[in-house]
């Protein structure tokens, strides 16, 4: 039996990124295994998904982040979690979170990181003309978006390109980098 890393994914909205992860965990050599998934909305979609596959989940406010981070943390704990992987989670986690788990957290950005960071990503590069635009994965650090990028994925801006339609093309290349750096990361 392979070993598979005991891995928790945070999420926050629809949980696309968190699908792809959990459906490529289902392959015999993918070196992951998703054991919790974290949310700091109630209402996030991508709960369905942890019911639909059966592992375990916990909601957490994020208004009160201390008290988010000392949950969050707890169950790490108790589920023997050692990957954290980031997706569409909207929050920035504190230092002293990331201390607490030795650097072992990884995100993924819809831009060509180190260029927009941050938010409202699509619109920027449209409004600054770029003929490129893509999606990273990289690791946390206490700086926005700062960390070591892993792996990117460019994409082609299309002349009569939308942000909606910037976003869906971008996102689909998500769902393959995302897994692809986690095959990178543990090879």
């Amino acid at each position: 039996m392979v070993k598979k890393i005991r891995t928790s994914v945070f999420i926050s909205g629809n949980g696309t990124n968190l699908l792809s992860i959990i459906k490529n965990s289902r392959d015999y050599n993918f070196p992951i295994t998703v054991k919790l998934i974290i949310s700091n909305n109630k209402n996030a979609y991508g709960l369905k998904y942890a019911k639909r596959y059966g592992i375990n989940y916990k909601y957490f406010s994020s208004k009160d982040q201390e008290k988010f981070e000392r949950n969050t943390l707890i169950e790490i704990k108790k589920n023997k979690i050692e990957l954290v992987c980031l997706a569409g989670f909207m929050k920035i986690l504190s230092k002293n979170f990331l201390i607490n788990f030795k650097k072992k957290i990884i995100n993924i950005h819809p831009s060509l990181l180190p260029k927009f960071k941050g938010l409202n990503t699509y619109k920027r590069v449209l409004d600054n003309e770029e003929i490129y635009s893509g999606c990273a994965v990289h690791h946390v650090n206490s700086k926005l978006d700062a960390g070591n990028v892993v792996l990117k994925k460019k994409v082609l801006i299309d002349k009569n390109e939308t942000q909606e339609s910037l976003k869906k093309r971008i996102l689909s290349q998500e769902h393959k980098l995302y897994s692809e750096a986690i095959r990178l990361i543990f090879k």
